[in-house]
């Protein structure tokens, strides 16, 4: 998520991301996005993923250009709020969001990093210790080989102590 110049709100829905470091993110933007224009001249933007619940309406903000379609956040039906650390906006329907300022843009590469500055999250995405649950967001990943999005799943082992089953 983003604003143009005039505060208006505008959000994409980018395929390629993740963590970059410890407290940065990256995602690859292409220099003609108008999301990508707002972040460089505001220095600010926000992460959210997409989730299984709003998958239309991310969708829609992904195949629609907001250089043609400046309204297409309500037109999906989506709300905003600004964001408490930066200078962007949060899309209501989405449960977590990770408010960013910018690091540095490669127009070369369309590798955008910026540095997380707050995550907000919903209270009903919360589990009982305050931690993020991944289960009560639902998020989804794209797969680039059969264009689907897939839903966050199930557990299939316990971090850093399966591969211990290995170990001499």
């Amino acid at each position: 998520g983003s604003y143009d110049e005039n505060g208006t709100p505008n959000a994409m829905n980018a395929a390629w991301g993740g963590i970059y470091d410890t407290n940065q993110v990256m995602v690859c933007l292409a220099h003609e996005h108008k999301t990508t224009e707002n972040i460089k001249k505001t220095g600010a933007f926000t992460v959210s993923p997409a989730t299984a619940d709003a998958i239309v309406e991310c969708d829609y903000v992904g195949i629609v250009s907001g250089n043609k379609v400046p309204d297409k956040l309500s037109r999906a039906g989506l709300t905003v709020k600004k964001a408490q650390s930066v200078n962007a906006p949060i899309i209501e329907q989405l449960p977590v969001a990770l408010e960013c300022e910018l690091v540095s843009y490669d127009e070369e590469s369309c590798y955008m990093v910026g540095r997380i500055v707050n995550v907000s999250a919903v209270n009903d995405v919360l589990d009982a210790e305050g931690n993020i649950s991944l289960w009560k967001v639902k998020p989804v990943v794209y797969d680039p080989i059969s264009h689907d999005y897939l839903a966050v799943g199930d557990k299939v082992a316990d971090a850093f102590v399966v591969g211990k089953r290995l170990k001499g």
